[in-house]
């Protein structure tokens, strides 16, 4: 009886006190559910995990199991990514529907089983179906191995600080509606901190997210933007910032008063409380340098001092404009790998395969839209088609008739790509794939498009980090432009930025089998076809092969 309660103390323990017990793995029950919630005096049944809003933040550190329960209780399927996660060898549970799994169906439980191979620091969760990641969403923190130290000043404490938007009307009903109108969706209602507009928003009453703080003390806000469509800057009124990861990855430490965070990026900042007492605001708004409808609201918060009267007047700070490129740009190119000993930038510096992939915007005829035509959103002027069997299913199980492998490394029509665009602005459709043998080294140079407007476009690359080795405006020189590359320190990521009428170009190793997804993380332009996937080959023995599926796997 004693070394049964001493054993259920300790799993008592992994889960409560991550920081301080070391746990091989890590259980954890997501039960997806509806809810009634109230924001901006609204009240709406939403989606969520375990009637969480944001979900639960998932705990482990570096080396560590993860095993996650999924049960579907609510009318939609649903599916689970672990967004940035390796997931090496383990597709099967990387969780974007019809690309690695079926999804769960109602009634239905299905388990994620992983394991968090060199990697520590802030990533996120989200459904991957649908528009279901507006509220199925949480923060993944993964902690040094134990008595591993941060490679900066340990802070006092850390705050979880999620960024998002909210919809008064159901956003299913938003992207159905606009999807058969065959016009852009309405844009959100109020941007969010930790799921709330705050202090400011027009229903105040409703409260927000408060950080309480110590004059002298450093806190280390693990920073995540959980929103659908927009990338948002992030203040502090009074306090600078300084950068110590992204994408948990860690960074030459940068410091800055304004972050710039697209949706699918992290960003751990150090934030020293060094105003003495009094509250100061938390803002967060949006960035869009090319003019289509944006929610303009500035989502925020409260930093209040310890000893501070809640009725004393709050500091404010101004957020940048809305098309503040500059200010964008800036934060942008002042990220770098740390690149230490302990934490090297292993930049592949001679490639394999040199891609060249347009991102961008199309219109194709739609007989029962508005105006017979629907906005269109394409890799190298291919709308993704989504398949109704999943892919890693097919590829595994050599399934016939899913996909071909036929995606094109290159534009098969060259243009003027930020110039004048063609006459001709229908895209091609197809479920296209691109085959990558084990272990090669792989350079993509993503090139937006001045087709409809230019506009920025952070792309998700799952399975993978890449290094960031350039950008520029205009359209990518193949002669001149690779001589300026960052190959020593570029910044490392899962999740990129490319620039308004600009590019941007990333290099990987392919040395993760299974089939993996890339995709434009501004919702709507998945959603219009703004995707492609990645076949890659197993290598040599099992240590470098797909492992077999698992027996819950969802069946389509």
């Amino acid at each position: 009886m004693v070394s049964w309660v001493r054993i259920m103390l300790v799993l008592m323990a992994c889960f409560t006190l991550p920081s301080i017990v070391e746990c091989r793995t890590r259980h954890y029950k997501f039960n997806v559910v509806l809810r009634n919630k109230t924001r901006l005096c609204h009240t709406k049944p939403i989606v969520t995990v375990n009637g969480k809003f944001p979900g639960p933040t998932l705990y482990a550190r570096e080396g560590d199991n993860v095993v996650v329960k999924v049960t579907n209780h609510v009318q939609y399927n649903i599916t689970i990514h672990w967004h940035g996660v390796r997931q090496l060898r383990t597709g099967w549970y990387d969780g974007p529907a019809y690309i690695t799994q079926c999804p769960i169906q109602t009634g239905q439980s299905y388990v994620y089983n992983f394991t968090l191979t060199g990697q520590r620091g802030t990533l996120l969760w989200h459904a991957h179906i649908l528009w279901l990641r507006a509220t199925v969403h949480g923060a993944i923190v993964i902690l040094p191995k134990l008595n591993v130290p941060y490679p900066f000043p340990k802070p006092d404490k850390e705050v979880v600080v999620i960024l998002g938007e909210w919809w008064n009307s159901d956003v299913e009903a938003v992207i159905n509606t606009a999807m058969q109108a065959g016009v852009a969706p309405n844009v959100s209602d109020a941007h969010t901190i930790n799921s709330y507009p705050g202090p400011l928003s027009n229903c105040s009453s409703e409260g927000g997210f408060t950080i309480p703080v110590e004059s002298g003390k450093t806190y280390m806000l693990r920073i995540i933007n959980a929103a659908l469509n927009e990338e948002l800057f992030f203040k502090v009124a009074g306090h600078s910032l300084t950068v110590v990861e992204v994408d948990a990855i860690y960074t030459k430490p940068f410091k800055t008063n304004t972050l710039l965070i697209t949706p699918g990026q992290t960003t751990n900042v150090l934030l020293t409380a060094d105003q003495g007492s009094g509250k100061y605001l938390l803002a967060t708004s949006p960035f869009m340098d090319t003019p289509v409808p944006v929610d303009n609201a500035t989502g925020t918060a409260i930093l209040h001092y310890t000893g501070t009267l809640a009725t004393s007047a709050t500091t404010f700070t101004n957020p940048p404009p809305v098309n503040a490129t500059p200010v964008a740009t800036s934060f942008t190119v002042g990220l770098r790998s740390l690149n230490s000993k302990a934490f090297p930038a292993n930049v592949p510096l001679t490639v394999d395969h040199s891609l060249f992939f347009t991102v961008g915007m199309g219109i194709n005829p739609c007989s029962t839209c508005a105006n017979a035509t629907r906005a269109v959103s394409a890799v190298n002027n291919v709308s993704f088609v989504m398949p109704t069997t999943a892919l890693l299913q097919a590829h595994y199980f050599k399934i016939s008739g899913v996909f071909t492998e036929d995606f094109p490394g290159n534009p098969l029509i060259p243009f003027n790509y930020t110039g004048t665009p063609p006459t001709n602005l229908q895209t091609m459709n197809g479920t296209r794939l691109y085959r990558l043998p084990y272990n090669s080294s792989v350079q993509v140079v993503l090139q937006d498009t001045s087709v409809l407007a230019p506009e920025n476009h952070p792309i998700h690359l799952h399975g993978f980090n890449f290094f960031a080795v350039g950008r520029g405006l205009g359209n990518f020189n193949q002669s001149t432009d690779p001589a300026n590359f960052n190959l020593v320190d570029p910044i490392e990521r899962n999740t990129i930025g490319v620039p308004k009428g600009g590019w941007t170009a990333i290099r990987f190793r392919a040395d993760n089998p299974g089939v993996w997804f890339l995709h434009c993380h501004l919702e709507v332009h998945t959603t219009w076809g703004l995707k492609m996937a990645f076949v890659v080959d197993n290598g040599k023995g099992p240590n470098e092969s797909l492992i077999p599926p698992p027996s819950d796997l969802p069946v389509c």
